[in-house]
């Protein structure tokens, strides 16, 4: 039996510290200050739909947020913040095409989002439409009443562009502001 001894000195070692951890203000639980993730909260709130997208064109993950666009729409139907949603995500992802029409289709549904008319102006200005794009700056400017140094910044840019029909991209670099509804700004700029 004395060979057996040493082992048993360990082992009563070893329960007597896990009892003595169990004895702990915070008991065998989960600490507050844990790296990992809480639970989901069932009874909780969710987030707006359209508010998600808003943080996921932030964030630059333009596909998440027209699926979180799309998710908005079953709830409240396509409302031009969702139409507007989906073709800045659209813009992001460099879908002209698709962003002109949801820009357009957000502005049928109200034509009193300076926003929106701004945005579709910078896609028009991608398209090189320069002379549409031009009218559309100037509305949007007007329904904002130069409040928004961004819109205004993007008329200027249109009308020299316009005025300078020589005019040379690779000479002279410009970036047009996309702008949403808050407190951020859009930044589109070209790619090389």
């Amino acid at each position: 039996m004395t060979a057996f001894r040493p082992k048993a000195k360990p082992f009563a070692l070893l329960c007597f510290i896990t009892s003595l951890a169990a004895c702990n203000a915070g008991g065998f639980s989960a600490s507050k200050d844990t790296p990992f993730a809480p639970g989901v909260d069932y009874a909780g709130a969710s987030e707006s739909g359209l508010l998600v997208g808003h943080r996921l064109v932030d964030a630059g993950e333009y596909e998440l947020a027209i699926k979180a666009y799309s998710r908005a729409a079953i709830g409240t139907g396509l409302t031009a913040d969702i139409y507007a949603g989906i073709g800045s995500a659209n813009l992001g992802l460099g879908r002209l095409g698709q962003a002109e029409e949801n820009l357009r289709d957000a502005l049928e549904t109200d034509d009193t989002q300076p926003e929106t008319w701004n945005n579709l102006g910078v896609v028009l200005m991608e398209q090189g439409e320069t002379a549409e794009a031009a009218q559309i700056f100037r509305r949007a400017y007007a329904l904002d009443d130069g409040e928004s140094d961004a819109i205004r910044d993007n008329l200027r840019l249109a009308l020299a562009k316009l005025e300078n029909s020589a005019y040379n991209a690779d000479q002279r670099e410009e970036e047009f502001k996309l702008v949403r509804r808050g407190s951020n700004d859009y930044l589109l700029r070209k790619t090389p």
